[in-house]
């Protein structure tokens, strides 16, 4: 018997090797009948059929995935509310796979010229394209909609506006992806206002197909609404603010109702006194007892002191370099200190201030500066110091406020044909000031979408004169997609006084330059004089209108590419003369922040030369 094995396995292995190998190989799935770019998305997506192209298949598994693609097709169209669908597979080799999966009259398994070869040759290696032709149909609509919160939660203000914001709405199609975003919302909010124990009572979507109507019943009981408990401040390694002065900034008693507001905000408020480099606010429903939550904030300092150093240059300013220190923290109160130095050839500025924060009003801090500062240009001879004590507060989310008062002490004389050097005018000023600054985007670092803008007030007396200043600046996003926006920017004031001439410069307006027009030079445009050398300079105005337009595109990654028009003046009475400049950009999103190069080039004058501009930072 063992000798009969031996003399037959050589025989077996050659029937085995001599049957027809066949594989059959999908090259590609075209989708077609849909021009929503998500129903062939989630089509694509749902197919086993996609994870087997360019793949080798037998028969067998081929005809599986064909009969599996009609019911996967089926079930992605299914969310956004197509039920009714009518879907033909077709193979590109022979024909089509009927509806229910099966292969039509015309896919008979019988022998075909490619077969034949096969049979021939020993081998199958065909390749084909699965098509898949969709007909939706008309999609199922919302007839009925049941949706209410049972329990402490159904008088909630947030609560309610949850429901109220849910979609979708009656009469409209039945997206599950809406729908279940939705949902996700409703139970966002009712966990956001402390409702830890909230749970369906129903929850249910019914379908009639033949009727192409859905009915929603939605409802919840919230159960009672959780407390917050007391704040808990933990610093590692070792503490370096006392805790009453953080204690200042919780907004809430122990045993007030959970809000998951109040402790963002709380967060937000730790964030910006850049104490610690590290922040974490949390309040596990977990860790409650008898329905009152402590609250855990956990802080790591950030190093105490900040060195920063860098390179300048500046057509007016000429080479220079800059320096500074700061102190996050001098003591256990929080008190802040800092030292700035700006050195160019033609304009020096050195800074020294103190912060200690304020939490009697709103989140701010007690500022006082001191700032000197020196200009020797080919047209002025400037030197300033000025002293500032302010108060800022952030009066909500969106709105900063800042109180200050000015004493200024300044000294200029213009290189004038008519007026040498050392012929100077001199000004001493004590004035108020109030500004607010309102931030509304989507992200401040590179916004796409909102308004930012800031309005100041400043007026008082000195150098036999008084004055009265009120200016504004504004700016708008709108992005297209993801990679374009649209940016519209303007700025305005204006100067009420009886001898402008009296005026020191560092409180005239100008225009020109990086954030002005561009297309000019720094302070290019307005009023200008002649000096001693024949060239004209600007002196500062009254006032000031400038607007701007900016069309910006990234096209690979991080770069991207701008178009903009700029056109604006300073002008002394109310009649003003625009220059208008236009120009081309290089745009970098750097790991510091965006990068913004530009050359533009003014309109006014022929011989106006092309101009660059560089900022680095954010836009607001």
């Amino acid at each position: 018997m063992p000798c009969s094995l031996n003399r037959l396995f050589p025989v077996l292995v050659l029937c085995f090797a001599t049957l027809p190998a066949t594989a059959v190989t999908v090259t590609r799935i075209d989708i077609h009948g849909v021009s929503d770019a998500r129903l062939a998305d989630n089509v694509r997506s749902a197919l086993s059929l996609q994870d087997a192209v360019g793949k080798d298949l037998s028969k067998r598994r081929l005809a599986y995935l064909l009969h599996q693609a009609n019911i996967e097709t089926r079930q992605a169209l299914e969310p956004f509310g197509y039920y009714t669908p009518v879907i033909q597979v077709q193979r590109s080799d022979r024909g089509a796979v009927a509806a229910d999966g099966a292969e039509s009259d015309t896919d008979s398994d019988s022998g075909t010229d490619s077969d034949t070869e096969a049979a021939r040759t020993g081998t199958t290696d065909a390749q084909l394209i699965v098509s898949i032709h969709i007909d939706p149909g008309l999609p199922v609509r919302v007839r009925s909609r049941t949706l209410d919160v049972a329990g402490a939660a159904a008088a909630n203000t947030q609560v309610r506006a949850a429901l109220a914001q849910f979609v979708p709405q009656v009469g409209q199609v039945l997206d599950h992806s809406l729908y279940e975003a939705s949902k996700t919302r409703v139970n966002r909010v009712l966990a956001a206002q402390g409702y830890f124990d909230a749970d369906f009572i129903r929850h249910q979507v019914e379908v009639t197909r033949a009727q192409r109507a859905a009915d929603i019943d939605l409802r919840w009981s919230s159960g009672p609404r959780y407390r917050l408990g007391e704040a808990e401040f933990v610093q590692t390694p070792t503490p370096i603010i006392r805790e009453d002065v953080l204690r200042k900034l919780v907004g809430w008693a122990p045993g007030a109702a959970y809000d998951a507001a109040e402790l963002e905000r709380l967060r937000k408020s730790l964030v910006a006194l850049d104490y610690f480099g590290l922040v974490d606010v949390s309040a596990p429903a977990e860790t409650a007892q008898n329905k009152q939550v402590p609250v855990q904030v956990n802080l790591t300092p950030a190093p105490r002191s900040i060195y920063s150093y860098g390179l300048s240059y500046g057509t007016r300013s000429g080479a220079g370099f800059s320096t500074g220190f700061e102190r996050r923290y001098l003591n256990q109160r929080g008190h802040k200190a800092l030292a700035q130095i700006d050195w160019g050839n033609q304009r020096k500025t050195a800074t020294v201030q103190y912060r200690i924060p304020a939490f009697a009003w709103r989140d701010g801090w007690y500022t006082a500066s001191l700032q000197a500062a020196d200009e020797q240009t080919n047209s002025l001879d400037n030197r300033r110091l000025e002293f500032v004590a302010s108060r800022s507060g952030q009066y909500n989310e969106h709105l900063n406020l800042v109180a200050s008062a000015h004493v200024l002490r300044e000294r200029w004389s213009y290189f004038t044909v008519n007026k040498p050097v050392g012929l100077y005018q001199f000004a001493s000023f004590v004035f108020p000031q109030l500004r607010a600054d309102y931030i509304n985007v989507d992200n401040r670092m590179a916004p796409r979408s909102g308004f930012g803008g800031g309005l100041t007030l400043r007026g008082g007396n000195g150098n036999a004169t008084g004055f009265v200043q009120l200016h504004a600046n504004a700016q708008w996003f709108h992005g297209f997609d993801a990679d374009s926006r649209l940016i519209v920017r303007g700025e305005a004031g204006r100067t009420f006084t009886g001898d402008l001439l009296n005026l020191p410069p560092s409180l005239r307006y100008f225009a020109g330059g990086d954030r002005s027009v561009r297309g000019y030079g720094w302070r290019e445009i307005g009023p200008r004089i002649r000096n001693s050398q024949g060239d004209l300079y600007a002196v500062g105005a009254s006032s000031v209108l400038t607007t701007s337009i900016e069309y910006e595109r990234y096209f690979n990654g991080p770069w991207g590419a701008a178009v903009f028009v700029d056109s604006g003046s300073a002008f002394d009475g109310r009649r003003a003369d625009p220059h208008t400049g236009v120009g081309i950009g290089l745009r970098w999103r750097s790991p510091v922040g965006p990068v913004r190069i530009d050359i533009a080039r003014g309109l006014n004058r022929p011989e106006s030369p092309f101009t660059l501009h560089l900022n680095i930072g954010a836009d607001l």
